[in-house]
Order: C-alpha cells, then structure tokens, then sequence
C-alpha cells in the first residue's frame, strides 16, 4: 500500500512540475527581428519630397504620435523607435529604403508606406521575407488579398469603393450626365476608374465622354483640363493626388468651367488642397469622408476631436490642423498602438497580423460617428464606412446617411 501512495505522490509531483513549465512556457516572451523586452522597432516610407510631397506630414504625425505613446510609457513597457525614409514617390526608391529597413535597420515591420505605385514595387518582397506591410497609405482595392499576400493590409475605405458610391450618387440624380474623367495614369488612377465604371454599370460608355489620363511627373495639368471641359461634360470625376487636385480646381474656375464636380476623398483636404485652390472656386464640390474634419464646427466639444488637439498642442504644434492627412495619420497610428497592445509579449510578425486580421468594432477618435475598424482572417479592409460630403463656404457640410462601401479584394 506504501508503494503506491509514493508512487502516486510522485506522479502528481511530476503533474505539477509539467503544469509549472508549461505554463513558464505559455508566459515566456515571443519576439522575432526587431522587438526585445524594452524596444519596437517600426519601418515607414512617405514622399518628404517629390510630387507627392504633400503627404510628409503623415510621416511626421506618426513620430509625434510614437513620441507622445513612448513618454505615456510605451507599448507594455516597450518604447517604439520609427524610423521613416523618403522615397519621393519613386517605385525603385521605395525598394531600396524598404530594403534597407528589413535587412539593415532589421524592423519588426513597415507601417503605413505611402502610395499605391511605392506600395506595388515592394509587397511581393514583403511578402516573400515575411515581414508586415501593414496598414498601407493606399485605398486601391488589391490590399485585400488575404489569400495571396497575407502579409500585407490596407486600412482607408478603397477606391473602388468609394467611386462606386459617386457613380451610383450620379446615377440617382443625374442620369443624363455627360461625365470627363482625369485620372492619374498609375495603379491608384485604374483602381478608382474601375469601381467608378462598375458602378455606372452598362450606361459607363454612353456617359463617359472623355478618360484622360496624366503622368505624376508632369508639372502641370492644365491642357488635360481644357481638352476636357471641350467635350461639353456636365460631370467631372477629379482622380487626383493633392498638388493635381489644387491645379484642377483653380483651372476650372479660371475658363469657366462648372461641372458637377466629384473629388476623390485623398484629395479632400482643406489645408493642402482646397485653401491652396482658393474656397470660392470650390464650392460644391462633392467628396467623401470617414475621418473628422478638424475644421468642422461641429466637433468642437468632441471627445475625440479635444484629445487631437491636446495631442498637436504637446507634441506637434507646428502641424496645420486643417490638413486632412493630419488627422488621417494620428488615427492610423492609434489602430497600430491597438495591434500592438493586442499582441501582449508576443511579438512575432506572425501574431502581429494575426492581431490586426482580429479588430472588431473599434471606434478611434478620428473617425466619424458610426464608422468603426473590422477585420477577420479573410478580410484585410480595415474601414470600409464613408459618408458623402458637398464643399460649402470655408467647409465640407457631411450629408446623407453612413455608407458602407464593401468592395472586396
């Protein structure tokens, strides 16, 4: 009888022992390249020069953001270092510095490279080393190919969506249009004028009058606009990245011009696009949003919108607060804050996908009332809600009801 109460005793000292390291094993840190017990180490690439220079402030928004996350005490008790390259809006450039930051700087991950060109020359190798392409500057459509390229995620409303919503908008009350179109000759351009043609559905030939197309490279845009408004189009779908965008509207306005005129929400922006363009000549221009606009009355004693302030006031003073990609910037660096926390003392590029394919109706204080991130395994558009807009006075007046815009990839 002795025997087997030690033998018993010893099976449960074995028990406890196994419990005890498995569950050692289960609190044990995970971390691949570029994170450690005290660091987080984050790639970005923004155009800080170039034709797209506009969109630098996305890069500095997001180092004021990590500072002010660092100085709260970091992510779990690690601080983050950004380390964010110009590329110039060039392809071959976006390689080089995302090469440089997977193998020299050796990151965790890329956080919200910009462009859709920039982002198409570097997600095959992302994809191949393993690394998180994660939350792209970019609406085009094909982010969301959880199947293909699991590494890589978008995270604005896409384009083909949001075109898809102003032809419909056309459809409904001007279905007699006469619609010229400019676009820019590029991924992000075709992804915007396929959802605009799919949703125009079969009556996109007879209302297309003109697709006219321009290289980013050009200085000026102006003889693409005075061939189009020759066709006698009574509708304008503007297709335009910010300093494009600012030179249409002015050109319209200087020959007259006044169409039904639509802009694609990467351009909507008061502070580098619309004030640039002067306020009078771009009244009624109709657009879409799914972020506050900080120049809207209306969100003065919004909980959100004081926290922004209060965020800019500490840690980027300097920033122009009506500039869209402002707001843009600090709301996307929030869902990454909220990836990273999710991802506890696992930090592998595995979990960090797994976590940001894992968000269920997170609300940010950027965003417009009703619009909030999801994800699963299958689906990597993280906000797919917009709402119209029309440009009045010195702002964008919000109207109709909160669409959701679900174009899969």
């Amino acid at each position: 009888m002795p025997a087997i109460h030690l033998r018993l005793g010893a099976f449960s000292a074995a028990l406890a022992l196994l419990a005890a390291t498995s569950s050692a094993s289960l609190a044990q840190k995970k971390y691949d390249t570029g994170a450690t017990d005290t660091e987080i180490k984050i790639g970005n690439i923004v155009p800080y020069s170039g034709p797209a220079s506009a969109y630098g402030v996305i890069g500095k928004t997001e180092e004021a953001y990590f500072r002010k996350v660092n100085a709260e005490g970091g992510i779990n008790g690690r601080k983050i270092t950004f380390i964010s390259y110009d590329d110039a809006y060039s392809p071959p450039k976006t390689v080089e510095q995302a090469r440089k930051l997977v193998e020299s700087d050796e990151v965790l991950m890329i956080f919200n490279s910009l462009g859709t060109p920039p982002n198409s020359a570097i997600q095959k190798y992302m994809n191949q080393k393993k690394v998180p392409q994660l939350f792209v500057a970019t609406g085009a459509t094909k982010w969301n190919d959880p199947k293909e390229f699991p590494w890589t995620m978008g995270w604005q409303p896409n384009y083909q969506s949001e075109s898809t919503i102003y032809a419909k908008y056309i459809m409904k009350n001007k279905p007699d249009a006469k619609i010229a179109v400019l676009y820019q000759n590029d991924d992000y351009g075709k992804d915007y004028l396929k959802g605009f043609k799919d949703g125009l559905g079969s009556k996109a030939a007879s209302m297309i009058v003109m697709e006219e197309s321009y290289e980013v490279s050009e200085p000026t845009i102006d003889n693409h606009i005075v061939k189009l408004k020759s066709t006698g189009a009574d509708v304008f779908f503007n297709i335009t990245t910010p300093k494009f965008a600012a030179q249409a509207i002015k050109k319209n306005a200087e020959i007259g011009w006044k169409p039904l005129h639509f802009l694609n929400n990467v351009s909507a922006s008061i502070g580098s696009v619309i004030k640039p363009a002067g306020f009078e000549n771009a009244q009624d221009i109709i657009s879409s949003n799914y972020l506050k606009d900080p120049t809207d009355q209306q969100w003065k004693n919004d909980k959100g919108m004081i926290g922004w302030n209060e965020f800019l006031d500490k840690y980027y003073p300097e920033a122009n607060r009506a500039d869209a990609s402002v707001m843009y910037a600090y709301t996307v660096a929030q869902g990454l804050v909220h990836v990273l926390k999710a991802c506890g003392d696992d930090l592998t590029r595995a979990n960090i996908m797994k976590q940001a394919a894992s968000i269920r109706d997170l609300e940010l204080g950027g965003l417009l009332p009703g619009v909030k991130v999801n994800t699963s395994a299958t689906d990597f558009a993280p906000i797919s809600q917009l709402q119209l807009m029309k440009f009045k006075g010195d702002h964008w007046d919000l109207f109709g009801e909160i669409i959701n815009a679900d174009v899969g990839g």
